[in-house]
Protein backbone atom coordinates (compact mmCIF):
# COMPACT_ATOMS: atom_id res chain seq x y z
CA UNK A 1 0.00 0.00 0.00
CA UNK A 2 1.57 3.24 -1.14
CA UNK A 3 1.14 6.74 0.24
CA UNK A 4 4.49 8.40 -0.40
CA UNK A 5 5.97 11.75 -1.32
CA UNK A 6 9.05 10.10 -2.81
CA UNK A 7 12.67 9.97 -1.66
CA UNK A 8 13.54 11.77 1.60
CA UNK A 9 15.91 14.44 0.37
CA UNK A 10 17.68 14.77 3.74
CA UNK A 11 18.91 11.18 3.52
CA UNK A 12 20.64 11.67 0.19
CA UNK A 13 21.85 8.55 -1.57
CA UNK A 14 20.70 6.33 1.29
CA UNK A 15 17.09 6.91 0.32
CA UNK A 16 17.90 6.00 -3.27
CA UNK A 17 19.60 2.82 -2.09
CA UNK A 18 16.42 1.86 -0.26
CA UNK A 19 14.41 2.19 -3.45
CA UNK A 20 16.92 0.06 -5.34
CA UNK A 21 16.64 -2.70 -2.72
CA UNK A 22 12.85 -2.72 -3.09
CA UNK A 23 13.00 -2.76 -6.91
CA UNK A 24 15.30 -5.78 -6.87
CA UNK A 25 12.95 -7.69 -4.59
CA UNK A 26 9.98 -6.84 -6.82
CA UNK A 27 11.78 -8.25 -9.84
CA UNK A 28 12.95 -11.39 -8.05
CA UNK A 29 9.40 -12.05 -6.84
CA UNK A 30 7.90 -11.47 -10.30
CA UNK A 31 6.29 -14.66 -11.58
CA UNK A 32 6.93 -16.37 -8.23
CA UNK A 33 4.13 -14.81 -6.19
CA UNK A 34 1.39 -12.38 -7.18
CA UNK A 35 2.21 -8.76 -6.34
CA UNK A 36 -0.59 -6.24 -5.79
CA UNK A 37 -0.19 -2.51 -5.17
CA UNK A 38 -2.81 -0.17 -3.74
CA UNK A 39 -2.09 3.52 -4.30
CA UNK A 40 -3.84 5.03 -1.28
CA UNK A 41 -2.49 8.57 -1.58
CA UNK A 42 0.29 10.34 -3.49
CA UNK A 43 3.07 8.28 -5.05
CA UNK A 44 5.74 10.39 -6.68
CA UNK A 45 9.26 10.14 -8.07
CA UNK A 46 11.03 6.86 -7.37
CA UNK A 47 8.03 5.66 -5.36
CA UNK A 48 6.12 4.89 -8.57
CA UNK A 49 8.54 2.27 -9.87
CA UNK A 50 7.90 -0.39 -7.25
CA UNK A 51 4.16 -0.29 -8.09
CA UNK A 52 5.01 -0.40 -11.80
CA UNK A 53 7.01 -3.61 -11.23
CA UNK A 54 4.09 -5.37 -9.53
CA UNK A 55 1.33 -7.30 -11.29
CA UNK A 56 -1.72 -5.22 -10.37
CA UNK A 57 -2.20 -1.57 -9.44
CA UNK A 58 -5.32 -0.27 -7.72
CA UNK A 59 -6.01 3.46 -7.44
CA UNK A 60 -8.60 5.48 -5.51
CA UNK A 61 -10.48 8.20 -7.33
CA UNK A 62 -9.68 11.80 -6.28
CA UNK A 63 -7.22 10.83 -3.53
CA UNK A 64 -4.45 8.77 -5.16
CA UNK A 65 -1.90 10.13 -7.65
CA UNK A 66 1.10 8.71 -9.47
CA UNK A 67 3.70 10.69 -11.40
CA UNK A 68 7.44 10.89 -11.92
CA UNK A 69 7.45 14.68 -11.65
CA UNK A 70 4.64 16.74 -10.16
CA UNK A 71 2.73 19.66 -11.68
CA UNK A 72 5.08 22.25 -10.19
CA UNK A 73 8.18 20.74 -11.80
CA UNK A 74 6.41 20.28 -15.12
CA UNK A 75 5.34 23.93 -15.09
CA UNK A 76 8.88 25.08 -14.32
CA UNK A 77 10.48 22.94 -17.04
CA UNK A 78 7.93 22.88 -19.87
CA UNK A 79 5.56 25.69 -18.78
CA UNK A 80 2.71 23.22 -19.10
CA UNK A 81 -0.06 23.75 -16.56
CA UNK A 82 -1.74 20.55 -15.36
CA UNK A 83 -3.51 19.46 -12.19
CA UNK A 84 -2.50 16.46 -10.08
CA UNK A 85 -5.71 14.66 -11.04
CA UNK A 86 -5.24 15.21 -14.79
CA UNK A 87 -1.57 14.33 -14.60
CA UNK A 88 -1.65 11.20 -12.50
CA UNK A 89 -5.09 10.60 -11.01
CA UNK A 90 -6.91 7.30 -10.91
CA UNK A 91 -8.73 7.74 -14.23
CA UNK A 92 -5.69 9.27 -15.93
CA UNK A 93 -3.82 6.02 -15.32
CA UNK A 94 -6.81 3.72 -15.76
CA UNK A 95 -8.10 5.19 -19.03
CA UNK A 96 -5.20 7.04 -20.66
CA UNK A 97 -1.83 5.55 -19.72
CA UNK A 98 -2.89 2.02 -18.78
CA UNK A 99 -0.47 2.11 -15.82
CA UNK A 100 -3.24 1.21 -13.33
CA UNK A 101 -5.64 -1.72 -13.65
CA UNK A 102 -8.46 -0.79 -11.27
CA UNK A 103 -10.15 2.42 -10.06
CA UNK A 104 -12.10 2.40 -6.81
CA UNK A 105 -14.41 5.17 -5.50
CA UNK A 106 -12.91 5.05 -1.99
CA UNK A 107 -10.40 3.22 0.20
CA UNK A 108 -12.89 0.65 1.51
CA UNK A 109 -14.02 -0.26 -2.00
CA UNK A 110 -10.38 -0.52 -3.08
CA UNK A 111 -9.63 -3.08 -0.35
CA UNK A 112 -12.77 -5.03 -1.22
CA UNK A 113 -11.69 -5.23 -4.87
CA UNK A 114 -8.25 -6.46 -3.81
CA UNK A 115 -9.85 -9.25 -1.76
CA UNK A 116 -11.94 -10.24 -4.76
CA UNK A 117 -8.87 -10.39 -6.98
CA UNK A 118 -6.93 -12.47 -4.43
CA UNK A 119 -9.73 -15.05 -4.43
CA UNK A 120 -8.81 -15.94 -8.04
CA UNK A 121 -5.05 -16.26 -7.46
CA UNK A 122 -2.75 -18.95 -6.06
CA UNK A 123 -0.33 -18.07 -3.26
CA UNK A 124 2.64 -18.72 -5.55
CA UNK A 125 3.65 -20.17 -8.91
CA UNK A 126 3.88 -23.75 -7.60
CA UNK A 127 0.22 -23.88 -6.55
CA UNK A 128 -2.95 -24.27 -8.55
CA UNK A 129 -5.52 -21.45 -8.33
CA UNK A 130 -7.99 -21.87 -5.45
CA UNK A 131 -11.14 -23.84 -6.31
CA UNK A 132 -14.51 -23.07 -4.79
CA UNK A 133 -17.71 -25.06 -4.56
CA UNK A 134 -19.55 -24.90 -7.86
CA UNK A 135 -23.08 -23.59 -7.35
CA UNK A 136 -23.96 -23.42 -11.05
CA UNK A 137 -24.81 -26.36 -13.32
CA UNK A 138 -21.65 -27.06 -15.40
CA UNK A 139 -23.79 -28.30 -18.29
CA UNK A 140 -26.11 -25.29 -18.26
CA UNK A 141 -27.09 -24.20 -21.77
CA UNK A 142 -28.10 -20.70 -22.87
CA UNK A 143 -30.24 -20.57 -25.98
CA UNK A 144 -30.06 -16.76 -25.94
CA UNK A 145 -26.49 -17.09 -27.24
CA UNK A 146 -27.88 -18.18 -30.60
CA UNK A 147 -28.95 -14.57 -31.08
CA UNK A 148 -25.92 -12.93 -29.42
CA UNK A 149 -23.92 -12.57 -32.64
CA UNK A 150 -25.71 -10.43 -35.26
CA UNK A 151 -26.23 -11.91 -38.73
CA UNK A 152 -24.94 -8.64 -40.19
CA UNK A 153 -21.11 -9.03 -40.09
CA UNK A 154 -20.67 -5.28 -39.67
CA UNK A 155 -23.03 -4.88 -36.72
CA UNK A 156 -21.36 -4.51 -33.29
CA UNK A 157 -22.30 -6.40 -30.12
CA UNK A 158 -20.94 -6.62 -26.59
CA UNK A 159 -18.71 -9.69 -26.17
CA UNK A 160 -19.18 -9.47 -22.40
CA UNK A 161 -22.72 -10.80 -22.88
CA UNK A 162 -21.29 -14.10 -24.11
CA UNK A 163 -18.52 -14.12 -21.50
CA UNK A 164 -20.89 -13.64 -18.56
CA UNK A 165 -23.33 -16.23 -19.87
CA UNK A 166 -20.67 -18.93 -19.71
CA UNK A 167 -19.15 -18.10 -16.32
CA UNK A 168 -20.55 -19.25 -12.99
CA UNK A 169 -23.48 -17.08 -11.92
CA UNK A 170 -22.53 -14.67 -14.73
CA UNK A 171 -19.77 -13.16 -12.60
CA UNK A 172 -16.90 -11.61 -14.57
CA UNK A 173 -14.17 -9.70 -12.72
CA UNK A 174 -12.90 -7.38 -15.44
CA UNK A 175 -9.33 -6.04 -15.43
CA UNK A 176 -8.19 -2.83 -17.17
CA UNK A 177 -11.83 -1.99 -17.88
CA UNK A 178 -11.18 1.61 -18.96
CA UNK A 179 -8.04 1.18 -21.12
CA UNK A 180 -7.74 -0.40 -24.58
CA UNK A 181 -11.43 -1.26 -24.51
CA UNK A 182 -11.25 -3.03 -27.88
CA UNK A 183 -9.96 -6.04 -25.94
CA UNK A 184 -11.49 -7.40 -22.74
CA UNK A 185 -9.55 -9.27 -20.05
CA UNK A 186 -10.50 -10.52 -16.61
CA UNK A 187 -11.24 -13.48 -14.35
CA UNK A 188 -14.17 -15.81 -13.80
CA UNK A 189 -14.85 -19.39 -12.73
CA UNK A 190 -15.90 -22.63 -14.38
CA UNK A 191 -16.70 -25.61 -12.14
CA UNK A 192 -15.34 -23.59 -9.23
CA UNK A 193 -11.90 -23.12 -10.80
CA UNK A 194 -10.55 -19.70 -11.84
CA UNK A 195 -10.02 -19.01 -15.53
CA UNK A 196 -8.53 -16.03 -17.32
CA UNK A 197 -10.63 -14.46 -20.08
CA UNK A 198 -9.20 -12.56 -23.04
CA UNK A 199 -11.65 -11.43 -25.71
CA UNK A 200 -11.91 -9.13 -28.69
CA UNK A 201 -14.62 -6.51 -28.19
CA UNK A 202 -16.63 -5.88 -31.41
CA UNK A 203 -18.44 -2.99 -29.71
CA UNK A 204 -15.22 -0.92 -29.71
CA UNK A 205 -13.23 -0.32 -32.90
CA UNK A 206 -14.87 -3.47 -34.34
CA UNK A 207 -12.60 -5.51 -32.06
CA UNK A 208 -9.48 -4.78 -34.08
CA UNK A 209 -6.10 -5.13 -32.40
CA UNK A 210 -4.07 -1.96 -31.93
CA UNK A 211 -0.94 -1.11 -29.94
CA UNK A 212 -2.64 -0.73 -26.56
CA UNK A 213 -4.81 -3.82 -26.96
CA UNK A 214 -1.77 -5.93 -27.86
CA UNK A 215 0.12 -4.77 -24.78
CA UNK A 216 -2.90 -5.23 -22.51
CA UNK A 217 -3.57 -8.73 -23.81
CA UNK A 218 0.06 -9.85 -23.73
CA UNK A 219 0.59 -8.81 -20.12
CA UNK A 220 -2.61 -10.58 -18.99
CA UNK A 221 -1.71 -13.78 -20.85
CA UNK A 222 1.75 -13.84 -19.27
CA UNK A 223 0.35 -13.31 -15.77
CA UNK A 224 -2.13 -16.18 -16.15
CA UNK A 225 0.57 -18.44 -17.56
CA UNK A 226 2.94 -17.61 -14.68
CA UNK A 227 0.33 -18.58 -12.09
CA UNK A 228 -1.25 -21.64 -13.69
CA UNK A 229 -4.58 -20.04 -14.61
CA UNK A 230 -6.19 -21.56 -17.75
CA UNK A 231 -7.09 -19.17 -20.55
CA UNK A 232 -10.34 -18.88 -22.47
CA UNK A 233 -10.14 -16.74 -25.59
CA UNK A 234 -13.18 -15.28 -27.35
CA UNK A 235 -12.33 -14.21 -30.88
CA UNK A 236 -14.03 -11.75 -33.19
CA UNK A 237 -11.23 -9.78 -34.81
CA UNK A 238 -11.11 -8.22 -38.29
CA UNK A 239 -7.35 -7.69 -38.07
CA UNK A 240 -4.78 -5.25 -36.77
CA UNK A 241 -5.82 -1.61 -36.85
CA UNK A 242 -4.43 0.08 -40.00
CA UNK A 243 -3.02 3.60 -40.14
CA UNK A 244 0.20 5.61 -40.17
CA UNK A 245 -0.14 6.41 -36.45
CA UNK A 246 -0.23 2.72 -35.58
CA UNK A 247 2.64 1.82 -37.91
CA UNK A 248 4.86 4.65 -36.66
CA UNK A 249 3.93 3.78 -33.09
CA UNK A 250 5.31 0.28 -33.58
CA UNK A 251 2.23 -1.91 -34.07
CA UNK A 252 4.49 -4.56 -35.60
CA UNK A 253 6.62 -4.75 -32.46
CA UNK A 254 3.71 -4.40 -30.03
CA UNK A 255 1.52 -6.89 -31.89
CA UNK A 256 4.42 -9.33 -31.68
CA UNK A 257 4.18 -9.13 -27.87
CA UNK A 258 0.77 -10.76 -27.98
CA UNK A 259 2.07 -13.44 -30.35
CA UNK A 260 5.02 -14.06 -28.04
CA UNK A 261 2.82 -14.28 -24.94
CA UNK A 262 0.49 -16.86 -26.46
CA UNK A 263 3.31 -18.88 -28.03
CA UNK A 264 5.20 -19.30 -24.74
CA UNK A 265 2.09 -19.98 -22.61
CA UNK A 266 1.86 -23.59 -21.38
CA UNK A 267 -1.44 -23.39 -19.46
CA UNK A 268 -4.61 -24.86 -21.00
CA UNK A 269 -5.94 -22.61 -23.78
CA UNK A 270 -9.41 -22.77 -25.32
CA UNK A 271 -10.47 -20.46 -28.14
CA UNK A 272 -14.05 -19.72 -29.17
CA UNK A 273 -14.41 -18.00 -32.54
CA UNK A 274 -17.75 -16.21 -32.54
CA UNK A 275 -17.49 -14.31 -35.82
CA UNK A 276 -14.52 -12.76 -37.63
CA UNK A 277 -11.06 -14.33 -37.55
CA UNK A 278 -9.13 -12.64 -40.31
CA UNK A 279 -5.51 -12.70 -41.40
CA UNK A 280 -2.66 -12.45 -38.95
CA UNK A 281 -5.07 -11.58 -36.13
CA UNK A 282 -6.64 -15.04 -36.52
CA UNK A 283 -3.23 -16.60 -35.93
CA UNK A 284 -2.43 -14.35 -32.97
CA UNK A 285 -5.57 -15.12 -30.94
CA UNK A 286 -4.34 -18.52 -29.73
CA UNK A 287 -4.88 -20.48 -32.94
CA UNK A 288 -3.78 -24.11 -33.27
CA UNK A 289 -0.71 -22.89 -35.12
CA UNK A 290 0.68 -21.30 -31.93
CA UNK A 291 -0.13 -24.20 -29.59
CA UNK A 292 -3.78 -23.47 -28.84
CA UNK A 293 -5.27 -26.61 -27.28
CA UNK A 294 -8.96 -26.59 -28.14
CA UNK A 295 -10.40 -24.31 -30.84
CA UNK A 296 -14.13 -24.24 -31.40
CA UNK A 297 -16.30 -21.99 -33.55
CA UNK A 298 -19.87 -20.79 -33.88
CA UNK A 299 -21.60 -21.37 -37.24
CA UNK A 300 -21.34 -17.56 -37.70
CA UNK A 301 -17.51 -17.76 -37.68
CA UNK A 302 -15.67 -16.29 -40.67
CA UNK A 303 -12.12 -17.64 -40.89
CA UNK A 304 -10.24 -16.23 -43.85
CA UNK A 305 -7.28 -14.15 -44.98
CA UNK A 306 -9.53 -11.09 -45.13
CA UNK A 307 -13.19 -10.08 -45.36
CA UNK A 308 -15.23 -11.09 -48.39
CA UNK A 309 -15.56 -7.55 -49.73
CA UNK A 310 -11.83 -6.88 -49.67
CA UNK A 311 -10.96 -10.29 -51.08
CA UNK A 312 -13.37 -9.95 -54.01
CA UNK A 313 -12.07 -6.46 -54.81
CA UNK A 314 -8.58 -7.94 -55.20
CA UNK A 315 -9.27 -11.36 -56.71
CA UNK A 316 -12.06 -10.41 -59.13
CA UNK A 317 -11.26 -6.78 -59.99
CA UNK A 318 -11.09 -7.36 -63.76
CA UNK A 319 -14.22 -9.54 -63.82
CA UNK A 320 -16.22 -6.88 -61.95
CA UNK A 321 -15.01 -4.11 -64.25
CA UNK A 322 -15.93 -6.14 -67.35
CA UNK A 323 -19.43 -7.01 -66.12
CA UNK A 324 -22.51 -5.36 -67.60
CA UNK A 325 -23.69 -4.54 -64.07
CA UNK A 326 -20.55 -4.26 -61.88
CA UNK A 327 -22.50 -3.70 -58.63
CA UNK A 328 -24.64 -6.83 -59.10
CA UNK A 329 -21.62 -8.87 -60.19
CA UNK A 330 -19.65 -7.77 -57.14
CA UNK A 331 -22.53 -8.60 -54.81
CA UNK A 332 -22.81 -12.10 -56.27
CA UNK A 333 -19.07 -12.71 -56.04
CA UNK A 334 -19.06 -11.62 -52.40
CA UNK A 335 -21.85 -14.10 -51.65
CA UNK A 336 -19.94 -16.86 -53.44
CA UNK A 337 -16.74 -16.05 -51.56
CA UNK A 338 -18.55 -16.09 -48.21
CA UNK A 339 -20.08 -19.47 -48.98
CA UNK A 340 -16.78 -20.97 -50.14
CA UNK A 341 -14.30 -19.44 -47.69
CA UNK A 342 -15.84 -17.30 -44.95
CA UNK A 343 -17.15 -20.11 -42.79
CA UNK A 344 -15.63 -22.38 -40.16
CA UNK A 345 -16.11 -25.66 -41.99
CA UNK A 346 -13.05 -25.41 -44.25
CA UNK A 347 -10.87 -24.77 -41.19
CA UNK A 348 -12.56 -27.72 -39.46
CA UNK A 349 -11.79 -29.96 -42.45
CA UNK A 350 -8.12 -29.06 -42.08
CA UNK A 351 -8.11 -29.74 -38.33
CA UNK A 352 -7.58 -26.10 -37.34
CA UNK A 353 -11.01 -26.04 -35.67
CA UNK A 354 -11.92 -28.95 -33.39
CA UNK A 355 -15.69 -28.47 -33.61
CA UNK A 356 -18.36 -26.13 -34.91
CA UNK A 357 -20.81 -25.84 -32.01
CA UNK A 358 -24.29 -24.63 -31.23
CA UNK A 359 -23.71 -21.33 -29.36
CA UNK A 360 -26.17 -22.51 -26.69
CA UNK A 361 -23.69 -25.27 -25.79
CA UNK A 362 -20.73 -22.94 -25.19
CA UNK A 363 -20.56 -23.39 -21.40
CA UNK A 364 -20.78 -27.23 -21.48
CA UNK A 365 -18.13 -27.37 -24.22
CA UNK A 366 -15.77 -25.14 -22.21
CA UNK A 367 -16.28 -27.23 -19.07
CA UNK A 368 -15.60 -30.46 -20.98
CA UNK A 369 -12.48 -29.00 -22.56
CA UNK A 370 -11.11 -27.83 -19.20
CA UNK A 371 -11.73 -31.26 -17.70
CA UNK A 372 -9.76 -32.85 -20.51
CA UNK A 373 -6.90 -30.34 -20.15
CA UNK A 374 -6.70 -30.46 -16.36
CA UNK A 375 -3.57 -32.62 -16.43
CA UNK A 376 -1.96 -30.85 -19.38
CA UNK A 377 1.83 -30.56 -19.17
CA UNK A 378 3.82 -28.59 -21.70
CA UNK A 379 7.35 -27.19 -21.64
CA UNK A 380 9.48 -24.67 -23.50
CA UNK A 381 13.11 -25.15 -24.59
CA UNK A 382 15.70 -24.72 -21.80
CA UNK A 383 17.05 -21.15 -21.79
CA UNK A 384 17.95 -18.32 -19.47
CA UNK A 385 14.98 -16.30 -20.77
CA UNK A 386 13.46 -15.31 -24.08
CA UNK A 387 13.74 -11.87 -25.63
CA UNK A 388 10.16 -10.60 -25.82
CA UNK A 389 9.90 -7.65 -28.27
CA UNK A 390 9.64 -4.87 -25.70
Amino acid sequence: MCDSGGARIQEGVNSLAGYGDIFLLNVMASGVLPQITAIMGPSAGGAVYSPALTDWIFMVENTSHMFITGPEVIKAVTREVVTKEDLGGAMAHNAKSGVAHFAAPNDAACLAMILELIAFLPQNNLEDPPRQACGDDPMRRDENLREAVPTDPNKPYDMRTIIRSNLEHGHFFEVHEHWARNIVVGFGRLEGAPVGIIANQPAVMAGSLDIDASIKGARFVRFCDAFNIPLIIYEDVPGFLPGAHQEHGGIIKHGAKLIYAFCEATVPRITVITRKAYGGAYIVMSSKHIRGDINIAYPTAEIAVMGAEGAVNIISRERIQAAADPATERKQLIAEYREAFSNPYRAAELGYIDEVIDPADTRPKLVQALRMLRTKRDTNPPKKHGNIPL
